[in-house]
């Protein structure tokens, strides 16, 4: 465990691997603030061919000085996890093991009362609707950035190609063949950060394996099919020059979702990674978004906590009478 200074704030960090269910060996970080206890709990999800320990460090800490305890692991083929790098065998699993990993955080005796928010950018975000739909009643929250519910046109090849992709997938699953332009240069706006992710040894780089694409997008599609069952509390933000995946279905996402808790937030000339590729001033606008909702949320439960105990000592002192 260490202790590290992050914008004058004491941050705790730990780090360590863990085995799932499926006896997949899986690395997973933790931030807290060193000197006093975490308001809440935040999840994150991390994007495709992502890692948590370095890209999600500028978020974790900025959530870490707002009062909030973070918790980050590294997908299967992701990271420094186990699995061929950039291999998504099954989206299923990959949700499964997050699912396994944070509801066991939750359930911990000392967290049990804390608000529990998920937060996930692009294939995270779906990862983040997944997990809800898993446990409907059980997460207080969600921060959907730039969710991957349909994949941007311009990112997806003809009818065709996926036909004879999907095809291939079964045959040849590792093969780099998907025919996509480099995410790296279209997704992360901010220059100095595309240099940080292709110098990271942890992030996949080149063109998708044919079975990683194939389970994105089979995934991507039966989001979109079910965007009217999300019931959670949630704020959705995209980039309106997102090249990747689709702004327009996160505001129909917005006006579909059942829960009347809902917010979205478009921002003009923003690219795709708001919460680490854009320039430092747009990551200050959206991290304000972010940080301001979960607070509201975090109020919010705190005044129904505070009535429903005026409540019981009302009733107690009318029993005692």
């Amino acid at each position: 465990m260490d202790i590290e200074k992050s914008n004058n704030v004491n941050v705790m960090y730990e780090e360590k691997f863990i085995v799932s269910r499926r006896g997949v060996k899986l690395f997973s970080c933790r931030w807290a603030p060193a000197d006093r206890e975490a308001k809440a709990l935040v999840f994150l999800c991390h994007g495709y061919a992502m890692e948590c320990s370095i890209s999600m460090r500028g978020c974790a800490d900025r959530l870490v000085k707002a009062g909030y305890e973070v918790h980050g692991i590294d997908c299967e083929g992701h990271g420094k996890s186990s699995g061929l790098l950039g291999l998504i065998n099954s989206f299923d699993d990959l949700v499964d093991d997050l699912s396994e990993h944070f509801t066991n955080i939750s359930e911990k005796k000392e967290n049990r009362r804390k608000l529990r928010i998920l937060m996930g950018e692009s294939m995270g975000g779906a990862m983040v609707l997944r997990l809800h739909r898993k446990m409907p009643e059980f997460w207080d929250g969600a921060v959907l950035v730039a969710p991957m519910c349909k994949i941007a046109e311009e990112m997806k090849p003809s009818p065709v190609v996926i036909t004879i992709l999907t095809a291939l997938a079964r045959i040849i699953p590792t093969w780099k063949l998907t025919p996509t332009p480099d995410i790296i240069d279209i997704a992360f706006r901010d220059p100095q950060v595309r240099q940080e992710v292709r110098s990271n040894p942890y992030t996949y780089k080149g063109r998708p394996r044919l079975q990683s694409s194939y389970q994105l997008y089979t995934a991507s599609v039966d989001l979109e099919k079910r965007l009217d069952e999300v019931s959670l509390p949630f704020i959705v933000l995209h980039g309106q020059e997102d090249k990747v995946t689709d702004p327009s279905v996160s505001k129909t996402l917005h006006e579909m979702a059942r829960t009347t808790d809902k917010t979205v937030k478009l921002y003009p000339g923003m690219w795709h990674s708001l919460s680490y590729g854009e320039l430092p001033e747009n990551q200050d606008i959206v991290y304000s978004d972010v940080i301001n909702w979960i607070d509201q949320r975090l109020n919010a439960r705190l005044e129904e906590q505070l009535k429903s105990a005026n409540d019981q000592n009302m009733i107690q002192i009318h029993s005692d009478k």
